[in-house]
């Protein structure tokens, strides 16, 4: 068929850039984010923001001072809402690192508008999880005997814990994530050292720009050393989610002890973390007027990742439930059912809804070109993941092999606090980033103007 009988749909027919602009006006709009005045809206996000951090730093503070008893983890459910919160939050960063590293070495073009702010979530989310495992600890400030330092004391660290291997699997993604991060902000940050009209921030961003001056000897560099570092970050993305879920399966508890686990939970923090894009990418989107910047294009390509990732998570639970049925293990079949019919099967049933049912309008294009639907929906899945953790965690501690090990976990106002105030630093740390940081790479999105110039076609590829 001719194009004129059969015409493309409006994701590949919407380009990824907006026609009509210039390298200078691209530099001019996003640099004016972060040289020219605050707008009004980001000190009303920011106090509110700023007001949770207060609400974790008090919750924090009395914390140390009265110890973990203020919590609801009590025998059998010693694990509550700090390893929920900590499962949560690194899966959102792993979306980050999957845009940032994987796209650019598949070499994807619509990833240019998002893949900076995409990053800076992930630094956050992984300064959120790294908290509770330390808070959980009891004597937090203890928490170097898990850094297997020289041992003065006669005491290595017991390798055999899962808090020794979440310790290297968080310094190694929080450091390759920071360094691919900041190398990626180089070529920006002395481009807005030399616009900057004001003394210090000249000063702060000519450190930080590391005397870039654009040479081809420095682009050549850049490439080399920005490559290396996606290559490097992009195993990340499958080993620090399955390093996590191993903290269950390597245990005999029912309804963790599953191989199945690694998989599943790489899927399931790809879908939370897309979900997490999607909620960030719409409002700055709007509040910011980048609409030329960040297309439906981009906005339909996320909630098609977060489809096919949910799919996967859906298939997760298929198979966990179908492999204690299989198994014929008395004590795996038990805790399913308990899970689907017991005291918390609300929260299990909410979880189906969440993660599995309602996503399902994302197969269509109308849903996932509807910019607030598709926030309502990326909500209702972060909100869905977290209702995961909470199952996975406590329904198989409330019910051991013995009976009389039995027993209920309810959060008091602390464990909500806390939880509520990480996510008061997480949007602080991000509204911060917005203010003061290019939120979206000025030199990429130079670069795809070049080469969308030169190849015209290469906007539907």
């Amino acid at each position: 068929m001719t194009e004129e009988m059969n015409p493309p749909t409006e994701s590949h027919q919407t380009p990824v850039l907006a026609p009509g602009y210039t390298f200078a006006s691209i530099t001019e709009k996003i640099s004016a984010l972060v040289l020219r005045g605050t707008p009004r809206g980001w000190y009303i996000g920011f106090a509110i923001a700023f007001t949770l951090v207060m609400v974790l730093l008090f919750a924090v503070t009395y914390l140390l001072v009265v110890g973990v008893g203020i919590w609801g983890v009590n025998i059998p459910v010693a694990w509550g809402f700090a390893i929920v919160n900590f499962v949560w939050w690194i899966g959102i960063g792993h979306a980050g690192t999957l845009i940032s590293a994987i796209l650019l070495l598949f070499r994807q073009q619509w990833r240019t508008s998002i893949n900076r702010f995409a990053e800076a979530m992930t630094l956050f989310a992984v300064a959120c999880a790294a908290l509770f495992p330390v808070l959980h600890l009891g004597r937090p400030w203890f928490f170097y005997w898990l850094i297997p330092y020289p041992s003065t004391m006669g005491v290595w660290p017991q390798f055999r814990s899962p808090l020794v291997w979440d310790f290297f699997a968080i310094t190694t993604y929080g450091t390759v994530s920071l360094l691919f991060w900041y190398m990626g902000m180089i070529p920006d940050l002395a481009t807005l050292r030399d616009r900057s009209t004001r003394t210090l921030p000249r000063i702060i961003f000519g450190i930080l720009a590391m005397g870039w001056r654009g040479d081809a000897r420095h682009w050549l560099r850049y490439q080399r050393a920005y490559f290396l570092l996606a290559a490097l970050a992009t195993p990340l993305v499958v080993s620090v989610h399955s390093i996590v879920s191993t903290d269950f399966a390597v245990s005999l508890v029912p309804g963790w002890h599953s191989t199945i686990f690694p998989p599943y939970f790489v899927a399931g923090a790809l879908y939370s973390g897309f979900a997490m894009v999607l909620t960030i990418t719409i409002p700055l989107r709007l509040f910011f007027d980048l609409k030329d910047f960040i297309t439906m294009r981009h906005i339909d390509n996320m909630a098609k990742l977060m489809l096919a990732s949910g799919l996967v998570v859906a298939y997760g639970y298929l198979m966990e439930i179908f492999m204690a049925w299989y198994s014929g293990g008395i004590f795996e079949q038990a805790i399913y059912l308990n899970r689907a019919f017991g005291a918390y099967a609300p929260w299990f049933w909410a979880l189906i809804l969440f993660n599995v049912l309602i996503p399902q309008l994302l197969w269509f294009q109308k849903i996932r070109t509807n910019i607030v639907v598709l926030f309502f929906l990326a909500l209702i899945i972060n909100t869905g993941m977290w209702i995961e953790r909470f199952v996975i965690v406590v329904t198989s501690l409330s019910r051991d092999f013995m009976p009389s090990a039995w027993g209920l976990y309810s959060p008091t106002m602390w464990d909500w606090a806390t939880f509520a105030g990480s996510i008061g630093l997480f949007f602080a740390l991000m509204f911060l980033f917005i203010r003061f940081l290019p939120v979206i790479s000025i030199f990429e999105m130079r670069e795809l103007l070049a080469e969308t110039k030169e190849h015209p076609a290469g906007q539907s590829q």
